[in-house]
């Protein structure tokens, strides 16, 4: 990677969300740098990749499902040009989403699911057991049926930060492979950051893409900030023996007496299992706990997982605001902007948040779709975890 001094906008955190902004705002001709050190427990390259607003769907949390579902149909567009840009493939499929249940009361929540789905126009059909089965053959005969969610899509996180790293480049982005120590600030105005390692860059803009880190970071007055608590996730990546067909086809949401889990296929055979969601502050551990709840859920649905290789174990921090909605754009400091707090839809959210953010650093603030998630707005009990 190169490095540099001054820049338009320095973007600090080279997750999904940070690498999308500063492609997005490179293509608006602005000079960016982008400045991230490898970190334990970074969510973008742990995510499975899917692509579900209409089966990630949640009551009391339809805003974000129309995000979600906004920026879900942006990706087809959002892959061909980033590809086009990068010369990179972004793993992305478009197979669908079933998403089933294990036992009555699970399907009874299914239910109720649909009925949410269908009051936000979001396309979902209700399947029996049979009609799950003939979908996807390895489900479990005892499973109680399901919703088929046809435009659900999925990709795979670490080709798409692949491609997004490749396209940045091709637009002139500056990598800078460092920490960030503390932002440079002047004049009750953010002029850029300190480097741990004694350099600093300057900045008309800084953005904080930095995940459950963003918060933490150095120099940040009082309040301009709410606190970002990391969510932690474990799973596992599966591999089906060479020759053998896929045991799923498409992307497989299950309820297990009330727990969530899922699979994702991969194109190469790799099946994304998991994932525990554990409040446990930066705790990186992966445990026996985790890993066996995950498994358990899954052999409940389908059995011959336990037939695969376990080719990875994997740990990621999930960064949740206040309110569990995302922060974006311009703060009460003048030029700092927030691009985090996606919590569970830091993937899905992409392509959406890259064209948001950009807007906002061409001065002209938030698109309307955007605006709800203001990282201006206030929370009960807002400030900043200092």
């Amino acid at each position: 990677m190169r490095t540099g001094g001054f820049t338009d906008v320095l973007v600090i955190g080279a997750g999904l969300i940070g690498l999308v902004t500063a492609w997005r705002a490179a293509q608006r001709g602005l000079r960016v740098t982008i400045v991230a050190a490898e970190t334990a427990g970074a969510a973008s390259g742990v995510a499975a990749g899917m692509l579900t607003p209409a089966t990630e769907a949640v009551f009391g949390e339809e805003p974000l499902m129309r995000f979600g579902a906004l920026s879900r149909d942006r990706y087809p567009d959002f892959i061909t040009e980033l590809e086009d840009e990068s010369g990179e493939p972004a793993g992305y499929r478009a197979e669908g989403t079933l998403q089933i249940a294990f036992d009555t009361d699970d399907l009874a929540r299914l239910t109720e699911l649909g009925e949410l789905q269908t009051r936000l126009g979001v396309r979902a059909e209700r399947l029996t057991s049979r009609e799950c089965r003939k979908l996807e053959p390895m489900l479990a005969p005892s499973v109680r049926g399901g919703i088929l969610a046809p435009d659900d899509r999925s990709v795979d996180p670490r080709m798409l930060m692949r491609a997004l790293w490749a396209a940045a480049d091709y637009r002139g982005v500056v990598g800078v492979r460092d920490r960030v120590s503390g932002l440079r600030v002047f004049a009750g105005r953010v002029r850029g950051a300190r480097l741990e390692s004694g350099g600093e860059l300057t900045a008309d803009q800084v953005v904080l893409a930095a995940g459950a880190w963003s918060s933490r970071i150095g120099g940040l007055p009082a309040g301009v900030v709410p606190p970002l608590r990391p969510v932690k996730g474990q799973l596992l990546r599966l591999r089906t023996p060479r020759g053998e067909r896929p045991i799923v086809f498409r992307t497989v949401r299950g309820l297990v007496k009330g727990t969530p889990v899922y699979l994702v296929p991969r194109a190469d055979g790799e099946i994304v299992l998991g994932a525990t969601q554990e409040e446990m502050g930066h705790d990186t551990r992966l445990t026996a706990g985790g890993m066996w709840e995950v498994l358990r859920d899954a052999h409940a649905l389908v059995p011959g997982v336990s037939e695969l290789e376990i080719a990875e174990t994997c740990v990621g921090l999930r960064p949740g605001s206040p309110d569990n909605e995302p922060l974006l754009g311009p703060t009460t400091l003048p030029g700092l902007h927030l691009a985090t707090g996606h919590f569970r839809h830091g993937v899905l959210f992409t392509p959406a948040t890259g064209d948001a953010m950009a807007q906002a650093l061409a001065g002209e603030g938030l698109p309307d779709y955007a605006r709800r998630f203001a990282a201006t707005r206030r929370f009960e009990g807002n400030e900043g975890d200092q």
